[in-house]
């Protein structure tokens, strides 16, 4: 069912979020109360999306519902604080500041973790209905945009602490050249939705699933180059490659073939 693999989608981008924010910051000391705000709702969030997950009602559930959009306000609003923290640096938006001040896109993961789950139950609450709807809009394309725009976000996240590791491992412009692509075929499935692009979009949408948890064991290999390696782990897991970072795009992988299923319904079906 579309629905819950949108839950799983949801839920994937709230673990690495629940997962990241805690390392990011415990390394900045939580000196800002509010630092613990996206724990408790990324924690939230990957509860809703496991309730989610194993709930097989055609019906969308108000308390999920309220989790979700809890979600995507707080990525809303830790953006605004992100960007904050950099403004006020000394040279405000230099390059210094945005390579090492807090990450500008990282509460967009939260957000998209919020919207896309809200989306899963709008898809639920349209029960048997074909084809479905979101806000009123095509359930599938209006999800493929989502997940494109998000892929797109990611990427320059990535892309921009790729740049200041200097891309010195080949492996490193991965997350910064499939990614787009994918973004691309699920525009271009959106917009003209024949079945051969769909089929192009699924295959790529698998192959981004796998480059986010194959992401992880890159970074666990960055860790280990660090002095000290896996023996200084409690340094060098704060000062290496973030682990939980790469499956955000796997969170977004599955939200674009539940899209995908959601278009072959509509078109197909």
């Amino acid at each position: 069912m579309s629905a819950r693999q949108l839950n799983r989608a949801a839920g994937t981008l709230a673990a690495s979020v629940l997962a990241d924010s805690a390392v990011e910051h415990y390394r900045g000391s939580f000196k800002n109360k509010a630092m613990f705000t996206p724990l408790a709702v990324a924690g939230l969030t990957v509860a809703m999306s496991l309730h989610g997950t194993r709930d097989m009602r055609a019906a969308a559930h108000r308390t999920r519902d309220a989790s979700y959009l809890l979600a995507a306000a707080t990525g809303l609003l830790g953006t605004c604080f992100h960007i904050y923290n950099v403004a006020k640096k000394d040279g405000g938006f230099s390059w210094q500041n945005v390579f090492y001040g807090a990450p500008l896109g990282a509460p967009m993961a939260i957000l998209l973790s919020g919207l896309l789950g809200f989306c899963s139950e709008r898809v639920r609450g349209n029960g048997r209905r074909r084809p479905q709807r979101v806000f009123g809009l095509p359930a599938g394309e209006t999800i493929a945009t989502v997940t494109a725009l998000g892929l797109l976000g990611t990427t320059g996240e990535a892309g921009l602490l790729h740049f200041r590791g200097a891309f010195h491992n080949p492996f490193m412009a991965l997350p910064v050249t499939l990614p787009p692509i994918g973004a691309g075929l699920l525009a271009g499935a959106a917009l003209y939705g024949g079945r051969r692009t769909r089929r192009l979009a699924h295959g790529w949408m698998r192959l981004l699933n796998v480059m986010g948890f194959a992401g992880v064991g890159f970074h666990a290999y960055g860790v280990s180059r660090n002095m000290g390696g896996w023996r200084n782990w409690s340094q060098n897991i704060l000062d290496g490659p973030p682990l939980p970072a790469p499956p955000s795009f796997a969170g977004l992988a599955l939200a674009g073939l539940a899209a995908l299923e959601l278009m072959r319904e509509a078109r197909d079906g």
